[in-house]
């Protein structure tokens, strides 16, 4: 071939190429994460953020590296089937519960995407061993033996000898319903009087609390629902315009102006169902991930709130808090 001739064929052999289509990158499905919680958005946003932060950390941005699609019940149990039948329509890769009264019905609705409960207070059936979940849930436990018990020891204490105690309690959220138990025996124990309050809604606070007055308890406990913590406002301005003190789990109570709480620091559950998640987007199944326990309880005294309601906190119990908000 002469070298004119060559230089025109290769020549028209290059443009060719260079017109023709590309052929498409094969693209990489962005991951998916779904979050059911049961509580408000406004009460959620401070574990939403270290859940975030945390999954940051470890090298994943929302939007960039996945997706994520969030759900609020606002505190009402009745909207949480609807969210599920819609999330686990989205088909993710991976659902954050907030708490075992979401898992439960996600649980129900599918047995193959992984699920990872953040503030998993009771089982519920939903896994088989905390060793090795043997179904499609694993998560944090909130809960620890004799925790109950404790908290109702501090609220007795922090009353110089309480004799009567309230119980506020969310009978509507089936994952609680062993703390009621609990608290009934610790009582006795105690030779305190516990007084129930029954509630399902937000809406059954107000009289909730009116009967409590009514009943002259010493101090009021907030049993650990997620209900009643995105509630913490109302509960704690009801209570206080009846000049009772409230007892509760999470030091978000004591932020809103509970006199004291005394339990898990749950962002610590958020960071590290974080890191559950980063898990199983690599390809980890619940099974491979143990449930794990609390490793650290916190109380948290509010001054403000004693003072306010004429109350002296026993010096003891001062020394002992992990935080005191004057």
């Amino acid at each position: 071939m002469r070298r004119r001739e060559f230089i025109a064929t290769f020549g028209g052999t290059a443009a060719a190429s260079l017109l023709r289509p590309l052929a498409p990158r094969a693209q990489t499905k962005r991951p998916l994460v779904a979050m059911l919680a049961v509580s408000s958005r406004a009460a959620f946003e401070r574990n939403r953020s270290v859940f975030l932060q945390g999954i940051a950390e470890l090298g994943r941005t929302e939007g960039r590296d996945f997706g994520f699609v969030e759900r609020y019940a606002d505190g009402i149990l009745e909207r949480v089937p609807a969210f599920v039948d819609e999330l686990v329509g989205l088909k993710p890769d991976v659902i954050l519960a907030q708490t075992s009264s979401a898992a439960l019905p996600l649980a129900r609705a599918t047995t193959t995407i992984p699920i990872v409960v953040a503030v998993m207070a009771d089982r519920l059936g939903l896994i088989g061993s905390d060793a090795r979940p043997t179904g499609n849930v694993t998560g944090i436990l909130v809960n620890l033996e004799g925790l109950a018990g404790k908290q109702l020891q501090i609220a007795v204490d922090a009353m110089s000898g309480a004799k009567r105690v309230g119980l506020l309690f969310n009978v509507g959220n089936p994952g609680i319903a062993f703390q009621r138990s609990e608290f009934e025996a610790d009582a006795a124990a105690l030779s305190a009087k516990l007084v129930v309050a029954e509630v399902r809604s937000p809406d059954d606070l107000e009289a909730a609390l009116r009967s409590l007055a009514g009943e002259r308890v010493d101090i009021v406990v907030v049993c650990q629902d997620s209900m009643l913590t995105s509630q913490r406002n109302r509960i704690v301005a009801l209570a206080s315009a009846a000049r009772l003190p409230v007892m509760a789990a999470f030091r978000e109570f004591a932020e809103a102006g509970a006199l004291i709480t005394y339990g898990i620091n749950v962002g610590d559950n958020y960071q590290r169902a974080a890191a559950y998640v980063d898990k199983i987007l690599k390809g980890a199944k619940p099974h491979d991930l143990p449930v794990e326990l609390p490793t650290k309880l916190e109380m948290v005294i509010n001054l403000k709130t004693a003072k306010a309601l004429g109350l002296s906190v026993p010096g003891t119990m001062l020394t002992q808090a992990d935080q005191v908000i004057e």
